[in-house]
């Protein structure tokens, strides 16, 4: 097998997305199109990335910020082959180079190792469509593709062709680099068209042959933001498939977001409305209950998320019970057996085994030992205006209610302080602390046990 070249065609405007941002970094899945064909691209081990680009001038190269990749600016926008000839200096001798379309965010790497392991000299992947009204037909001779014919250039006969020009292709490098010198702009338009280099290779007796691709959403592109919408939901649409042939239970996998890399366990459940972004696993059993967003997180098995729930940077253990309406921040790292419940915001913060922050309480920049109870409307005051600082509490400690922790602070195990204290010095040890005016600490005091009924 030769080397792999590929190009990627990423520098046109798009008109019609009616936007100053290049089309190529509108998102599909929450990454920009010009990502996914990048993805597709690395998968194929290339020794050489090529990105043409143009449009927004160093806006491409600067949002993509890979450094691996070469990036050619195409200055004037001149056409598809002017494009290919601005990539001709850096392509290599003994490749062969597959010319990808940076607007088409759905092609799957099976369709281009078929395109790139296709024997002919040029190599052109094409789908059939129900209505290829404005596509370039594909016309064939005894197999061979002779032509591409454009639709207002197209005779009766030629209409009726159902098989159309993806424009994206393969070739071999020695070929290619004189097809390309030999375009020219004598057009309507003035413009170098890629497409020319058909007529070029069937003129020199070269062999094109044409790989179909049975999907036409693979080769979809985006000229329209309700291109942009229809893509989202294919996408969309697919991945449901995936998790559901997983066996996960999607209440309507018709409302589902997935915006990176989603792994799931057995019996994994996802009510709607829900959105995963980044990398996210869910364990054996989790239960997601509506409308959460989940970013970059694990999520042990056995753990239970209710409605409204957002997770971001963040791990939680087994059979944890989350929300509704809580809010865990990056750096929160919950033990098994924790519950965070509604209203509840946690940043930077370590919960060990079997501790709970059920209502209405903000904990950030803390140390939350086992089977502590935090009281509702609970505050860690880990900010000073300047410095952050952090909260201990350790194990088997009571919280009440309306608390205000004034950081750096330590609340030894097994202390208990009462509902409304402001805390500005440690907590002793299994004693009863609170704040009526100032802070006393009572010596005899016992904490309560609960009275059987």
């Amino acid at each position: 097998m030769p080397k792999l070249n590929i190009v990627i065609l990423a520098a046109g405007k798009g008109t019609r997305m009616h936007s100053s941002k290049p089309k190529v970094l509108h998102p599909i899945a929450g990454k920009p199109i010009l990502r996914h064909m990048l993805a597709t691209a690395r998968a194929l081990q290339p020794s050489k990335i090529i990105v043409i680009y143009g449009f927004g001038g160093e806006t491409v190269p600067e949002t993509i910020g890979e450094s691996d990749i070469v990036w050619v600016k195409q200055e004037q926008q001149l056409g598809t082959g002017h494009a290919m000839q601005q990539a001709l200096p850096h392509l290599e001798d003994d490749a062969r180079t597959l010319i990808l379309v940076g607007d088409v965010p759905l092609l799957e790497v099976s369709s281009c190792v078929a395109l790139f392991k296709e024997p002919a000299p040029l190599a052109l992947l094409t789908v059939n469509m129900p209505n290829p009204a404005g596509y370039g037909r594909i016309v064939r001779v005894q197999n061979a593709v002779q032509a591409i014919v454009e639709h207002k250039d197209a005779n009766e006969a030629q209409r009726t062709i159902k098989e159309i020009n993806t424009g994206i292709m393969a070739a071999d490098n020695r070929w290619l680099s004189q097809w390309l010198q030999r375009l020219d702009n004598n057009n309507a338009q003035q413009e170098y068209y890629l497409t020319d280099i058909v007529a070029l290779a069937v003129a020199d007796g070269q062999y094109v042959s044409a790989v179909q691709c049975n999907d036409e959403w693979q080769v979809a592109g985006v000229n329209s933001k309700q291109d942009l919408a229809t893509l989202e939901r294919v996408y969309q649409h697919r991945q449901a498939a995936r998790l559901l042939a997983q066996g996960v239970t999607l209440a309507d996998p018709a409302r589902l977001d997935v915006r990176g890399e989603l792994t799931v366990g057995r019996d994994v459940e996802i009510d709607i409305g829900c959105i995963f972004e980044g990398k996210v696993s869910l364990a054996d059993n989790v239960r997601i209950g509506p409308y959460c967003v989940i970013r970059n997180a694990s999520i042990g098995a056995g753990t239970a998320l209710a409605a409204y729930t957002h997770i971001d940077d963040a791990s939680l253990a087994e059979e944890c019970r989350i929300g509704p309406f809580a809010r865990l921040r990056p750096g929160t790292q919950l033990a098994d057996h924790a519950h965070v419940g509604n209203f509840v915001e946690l940043k930077n913060a370590q919960v060990d085994s079997g501790s709970k922050i059920n209502h209405l309480s903000y904990v950030g920049d803390a140390t939350v030992g086992k089977k502590v109870n935090i009281g509702a409307g609970t505050i860690t005051c880990n900010y000073d205006g300047v410095n952050k600082w952090r909260t201990v509490i350790e194990d088997n400690v009571f919280i009440g209610s309306d608390t205000q922790l004034i950081a750096p602070v330590t609340v030894k195990a097994g202390a208990t302080l009462a509902a409304g204290t402001t805390l500005t010095q440690d907590a002793p040890a299994d004693k009863l602390t609170m704040s009526r005016g100032r802070q006393f600490t009572l010596d005899n005091w016992q904490r309560p046990e609960k009275v059987k009924k």
